[in-house]
């Protein structure tokens, strides 16, 4: 699978197997995730791979979004470690980054995945901190059930020419000239 194939028919799979994802795929996808474009290269994550069933159990009751979390083998958590940030606040991007990264990943190796936020929803961020025994400056970012599809969502075209802008606002683009 080339890069654009894999960005363009990459879906939210919600509906996912409890198979076992192998050591080596799981070290694939956490290499993957960190080598996301950061901040002066700061690197700020931190990764939480989860496969203990107690708490994959627990997860649904702290984020309302997870409810298949229950029916996974494992998902990572994404968390922006404060203690290795260079620019102030600029983890959040590479956050974001690492966590696309490791959804690409999982797309490639044909496995399906799924991007629950978590931050900046304070809540539930303190939720994951508590169930995970976190350090106060470890901030739960994203977190990615993840196991074989048991879903398949169609391809959604997603491109809308009208929200691209060339030089200024509101200038209507004339993508057949620019390319």
């Amino acid at each position: 699978m080339n890069t654009l194939e894999a960005i363009y028919t990459r879906r939210s799979i919600r509906k996912l197997s409890k198979e076992t994802i192998a050591p080596k795929i799981l070290n694939e996808l956490l290499k993957a995730a960190m080598c996301a474009p950061s901040a002066h290269n700061e690197q700020p994550w931190q990764f939480v791979v989860i496969d203990d069933k107690a708490l994959l159990a627990q997860i649904p009751h702290i984020h309302p979004h997870c409810p298949m979390a229950t029916m996974v083998s494992l998902g990572v958590l994404v968390a922006g470690d404060l203690r290795l940030e260079k620019s102030h606040g600029f983890w959040v991007q590479g956050c974001a980054a690492a966590t696309q990264n490791l959804l690409l990943a999982a797309h490639e190796k044909g496995l399906g995945a799924v991007w629950t936020g978590i931050f900046p929803r304070e809540t539930i961020i303190r939720a994951f901190q508590k169930l995970l025994s976190l350090p106060k400056e470890v901030i739960p970012f994203s977190f990615v059930p993840m196991g074989q599809p048991l879903e398949s969502p169609p391809f959604s075209n997603r491109f809308l020419e009208e929200r691209i802008h060339f030089n200024r606002w509101n200038t209507p683009p004339s993508l057949n000239s620019h390319f």
